[in-house]
């Protein structure tokens, strides 16, 4: 959470907005499931809303809604 809301408070607004489009774009794609994990992860410092407890279910619809349609049948 510390992490978060320090890239949130120190990162050129710019940037901030880079990582919140491609956060909001990303899509599983040709990446393996861990691949895509770990950008997610890493993104997902920039949005301040996916960094709360409250909002873990969000962050989880949000991962599974990204996956490959194959990968979501099999955990849906």
């Amino acid at each position: 959470m510390f992490k978060g809301e320090f890239l949130w408070k120190y990162f050129p607004a710019d940037i901030k907005n880079k990582m919140v489009v491609e956060f909001m774009e990303l899509k599983h794609g040709d990446m393996s499931v861990t691949e895509y994990a770990v950008k997610f992860e890493s993104l997902c410092a920039f949005i301040p809303h996916y960094n709360t407890l409250e909002a873990e279910n969000d962050k989880c619809v949000k991962f599974e809604s990204g996956l490959h349609p194959d990968i979501k049948h099999l955990i849906g």
